[in-house]
């Protein structure tokens, strides 16, 4: 009986007391999944340290085809980072593999903890002469 009561009070202060979150580590590598990007690429995102509250990101597509491998560093600042990049080929117009591209300017922002976020994608002009504008997909960060 007594250790039954023990083993109940044990529950009970376990249900009730927050367990603390596992410490994340930023580095090493990752899947890129952006949700509703018009193209045919996925990226890895192979994350190192640098000096400072940030982290270096060397982005590679798969497959490498068609695709400009970028690179850029991303500050944290109250628990998200945030990267922008210039990126010759963020707009995909017509056919996704074969049809004109156009340059943006992507700025990623992510929880660190969590690791997703959401990628802003702007350009000056859009496709077939269209006014500019930005896009706005959301992402997450996926360990591989």
């Amino acid at each position: 009986m007594k250790a039954a009561l023990v083993a109940a009070a044990f529950t009970l202060i376990g249900l009730m007391c927050p367990v603390p979150a596992a410490a994340h580590t930023p580095y090493g590598n990752f899947e890129l999944r952006i949700d509703g990007r018009y193209d045919f690429h996925t990226w890895l995102w192979a994350i190192s340290r640098c000096p400072g509250e940030c982290i270096q990101i060397q982005a590679i597509p798969q497959p490498n085809a068609k695709a400009f491998p970028y690179r850029g560093t991303a500050q944290l600042v109250d628990g998200r980072y945030t990267m922008t990049v210039d990126v010759p080929d963020g707009l995909r117009c017509g056919n996704v593999y074969y049809g004109p591209v156009i340059a943006t300017r992507d700025v990623y922002s992510w929880d660190a903890v969590t690791r997703s976020g959401t990628l802003e994608s702007s350009f000056a002009v859009g496709c077939d002469g269209a006014p500019g504008g930005t896009f706005t997909y959301p992402f997450t960060l996926v360990r591989l």
